[in-house]
């Protein structure tokens, strides 16, 4: 296995880049999509958890990310000596018709499809994403990590139905007229999954960049007055039947696992593991469940990470594993020390783990 890092669009800097390389981390998931506006300053490392209006606008319709950019950014980070493993998440801009089957949804299933054939073209082997209509949402930060730590959790849901104009915790559409997104059932929901699949995968297979799909983070059945996709393990079953494409695969956050009230978060690691559906691994610790859980260290959770690292080599997972989130340390870089601990947690398991497998 990898040790990676992820790094939120205004993070993708060569002083990050080292940063990582520094703390151990071979591998970069990226984020392209701009969660956090003009608040994306230098210090802005926060998990971005947004207000009623989400974390604000969406991007430039009508610019889809270019060949030269992708590659750019891939040799900047190959050139402090990492590798651009995964993409992760699409713009609402570029396929939010995709999601709530507008009149734009085959033009919006074509920007998918180009991005897809963009990453291939430029070495970047991932394309993280998560189909939801409310996006991560209902989330705040407390100091209730270990000594006292920023961390991000939840207290209950989110009822609010989602403003017209807005999907995936973005505003899409700022001149939208007043009112709220029309009701959707899950069933048309996961039909129009289908179609997205349908659409994409070939592509993928052609271009040879895997599809991996994240799930629904907080795993409430409805949020915001919209179903949810991935609430449960058992779905990622539904997921992957829809189209069993080898380049149909997970985005296998653990927390989120251990987050939901259903499921055991050590045999859905073994299974989907044992049937090569993970596309890179977020590792994540937490604290009680939905609708109420926070964030923790990943050696201070409820799962047993060290487990959860024992069954993926055992399987022989050999992608990335990143710390998608972990609590703030205070201290003058808050993000970075609670990174560099994470990073430093994860090298000393998996050299624990490969010991173990050679005695």
């Amino acid at each position: 296995m990898k040790p990676g890092l992820g790094l939120y669009r205004h993070m993708l800097t060569r002083d990050n880049f080292r940063f990582a390389r520094q703390a151990g981390a071979t591998h970069i998931v990226a984020h392209l999509v701009d969660y956090f506006g003009s608040d994306a300053r230098p210090g802005s490392d926060r998990q971005p958890t947004g207000d009623d209006r989400g974390w604000g606008l969406a991007g430039d319709p009508d610019r889809l990310w270019s060949v030269a950019e992708l590659v750019a950014l891939r040799q900047a980070i190959e050139a402090e000596g990492l590798q651009l493993e995964a993409i992760e998440n699409f713009d609402p801009a570029h396929w939010h018709a995709v999601l709530l089957d507008g009149p734009l949804r085959d033009r919006h299933l074509e920007n998918c499809q180009t991005i897809i054939r963009r990453l291939g073209q430029a070495g970047i082997p991932v394309m993280g994403y998560n189909f939801s209509l409310a996006g991560v949402a209902a989330r705040k930060t407390a100091p209730l990590a270990r000594g006292g730590a920023e961390a991000v959790g939840v207290e209950g849901g989110d009822d609010r139905p989602l403003p017209a104009g807005m999907v995936w915790n973005m505003v899409f559409d700022p001149a939208a007229p007043p009112g709220t997104m029309a009701a959707v059932t899950p069933d048309e929901l996961w039909r129009r999954y289908q179609v997205f699949l349908d659409a994409v995968l070939p592509v993928a297979e052609e271009a040879g960049v895997t599809l991996a799909a994240h799930p629904d983070d907080p795993p409430f059945e409805f949020l915001r007055g919209t179903p949810r996709l991935v609430h449960r393990p058992d779905l990622w079953h539904r997921q992957i039947k829809l189209n069993p494409s080898p380049r149909n695969r997970i985005e296998f956050c653990v927390g989120t696992l251990a987050e939901m009230p259903h499921g055991d978060v050590y045999q859905a690691v073994d299974e989907f593991s044992r049937q090569q559906r993970i596309g890179y691994v977020h590792l994540r610790n937490v604290r009680g469940k939905v609708p109420n859980y926070w964030e923790t260290f990943l050696d201070d959770g409820e799962t047993d990470m060290l487990r959860v690292l024992r069954i993926l080599h055992r399987n022989g997972y050999d992608g990335v594993v990143i710390p998608d989130h972990t609590p703030r340390l205070t201290c003058a870089a808050p993000w970075h020390a609670g990174m560099a601990h994470a990073i430093g947690w994860i090298l000393a398991a998996l050299r624990t783990v490969r010991e173990e497998s050679e005695q």
